[in-house]
């Protein structure tokens, strides 16, 4: 029995040496191996770095503001209080100069420059200074707040400028190694390097496309404009913003992708004038509830809620209640996709769209066209003696849409401006308000609201819509 105790153990003893002997040989296997060349301590993005950088450079604007100094009297709550807060009495003025900084991206060989509108917007002079520290003047040749770009022209070159070719942006991949060129705080070309940490992100308030390549490469305030390069030297995006409550870099930064920078560049290649598709539908994100509802596998894609009758959707057979889910093959998981993805293609073509119908999937081949200004705006800066006096109005068109970046499907009467104390600001209307109705009576266009305002109400009952919400004034006439 003690016999048979002793050969368990040195069976035991024996097995577990040899997993102890397989474990050390595992463990030998997975140590790290020094570097048995110089050449393998020499990895770098350096090589890199110096191909691209010469074609990124420095923008330095510059504006004349002009202000009005006011005595100290009139900085008294009681004078304020008196005569308003816009009283500028006894003040002289003056002009000062405000300078800012950003960075841009030569995409030719001619000397074309992108970078942020909102680096150059309202400059008075703007100076492009390169790699080698040379400066030229240039001119905005196409500026587009919509994507927060614009495209400038360097004056005065005599010979072929270095720049970056663009690269498709939807090839990248969440993880991708990306490198960050630009000049932040105004302390010289620097580059930072990281990967991409998303891809379709949504950054509220920079531009009207919310979808943007996020990274956590350093961007900071002077990037503006830079370059987010791809490990192949292409341009795959460019700097643009920062997610920051300090105003520095926390690993969250933005970039615009290459292809809607490209729509941008070829507009301006052609005149300067950004004229972007128009397909004439538009809907809402499919949710949870949204999906469950239609028996669809997934929350993604976007339902149709308005077409545009006689627009290229409609006569290409989408209706209300579609859902779309790629364009030309590419996923359209939400509605900003979709917007970004149509952005993105050239007026006079076609997109391959896929959607879904009853459960049903079916594409449909859809032209692309510029917006069309119909109804014509019949642009009219109301008068007499009547509370929408003061107001610049206009007919809704999907041009006008377009232009003003409202909501698609858009109609009716928008008010354009006002004028400062008139009886339009004064009973609180807004640019933007769509004037609905006047006394129970559709406004469907600038003649109608003409024809109403004929007569004489002894009382005013006036419906809008601001932001998508429906307010009432009543005025006794």
């Amino acid at each position: 029995m003690i016999k048979g105790f002793v050969r368990k153990i040195g069976f035991t003893l024996a097995v577990a040496a040899s997993i102890l002997i397989f474990v050390e040989s595992s463990l030998s296997k997975q140590k790290k191996i020094l570097p048995s060349s110089r050449a393998q301590t020499q990895l770098s993005f350096a090589p890199l770095v110096k191909s691209a950088a010469p074609a990124v450079v420095n923008i330095y604007t510059r504006r004349v503001i002009q202000t009005r100094a006011q005595t100290p009297l009139f900085n008294d709550p009681f004078f304020r209080q008196f005569f308003g807060e816009k009283f500028e009495f006894g003040g002289r003025t003056r002009k000062r100069v405000q300078n800012s900084l950003g960075s841009g991206v030569i995409v030719s060989n001619d000397g074309l420059v992108v970078t942020n509108f909102h680096v150059i917007d309202k400059a008075d002079e703007i100076t492009i200074v390169l790699a080698d520290r040379r400066e030229f003047e240039a001119d905005v040749v196409t500026r587009d707040k919509k994507t927060d770009l614009a495209i400038l022209r360097i004056k005065g070159r005599t010979e072929k400028l270095p720049y970056l070719s663009l690269r498709d942006s939807d090839t990248l991949e969440v993880g991708d190694f990306v490198l960050a060129i630009g000049n932040p705080f105004g302390v010289g070309q620097t580059v930072t390097s990281g990967i991409v940490s998303a891809l379709a992100r949504t950054a509220r308030g920079v531009s009207d496309f919310d979808f943007f390549i996020q990274t956590d490469a350093a961007i900071n305030p002077g990037n503006s404009g830079g370059a987010l390069i791809s490990l192949d030297g292409g341009l795959i995006g460019i700097n643009t913003a920062i997610y920051s409550r300090g105003g520095g870099s926390n690993g969250i930064g933005f970039a615009i992708p290459s292809n809607m920078v490209a729509t941008v560049i070829d507009s301006a290649v052609k005149g300067g004038v950004v004229i972007r598709p128009w397909v004439g539908a538009s809907g809402q994100t499919v949710d949870a509830d949204i999906a469950r509802s239609l028996k669809l596998p997934t929350p993604s894609g976007v339902l149709l809620n308005s077409v545009h009758p006689g627009g290229p959707a409609a006569v290409a057979g989408l209706k209300v209640g579609d859902v779309i889910v790629s364009i030309d093959g590419k996923d359209v998981p939400d509605a900003n996709s979709l917007k970004f993805r149509i952005a993105t293609l050239l007026v006079g073509g076609q997109t391959l769209i896929r959607a879904i119908r009853s459960g049903r999937p079916f594409e449909r081949r859809v032209n692309l066209i510029a917006a069309p200004e119909e109804p014509p705006r019949d642009l009219w800066l109301i008068t007499g003696s009547n509370p929408y006096a003061g107001a610049e109005i206009a007919n809704l068109s999907p041009a006008l849409v377009e232009e003003l970046a409202l909501k698609n499907g858009s109609t009716g009467v928008i008010v354009l401006r006002l004028k400062r104390g008139s009886p339009a600001d004064r009973i609180g209307l807004k640019p933007g308000d769509i004037l609905i109705r006047l006394n129970h009576a559709k406004i469907s266009s600038v003649a109608r609201l003409k024809k109403l305002l004929r007569t004489d109400y002894k009382a005013w009952r006036i419906e809008i819509r601001r932001s998508g919400r429906l307010l009432q004034l009543l005025i006794r006439g």
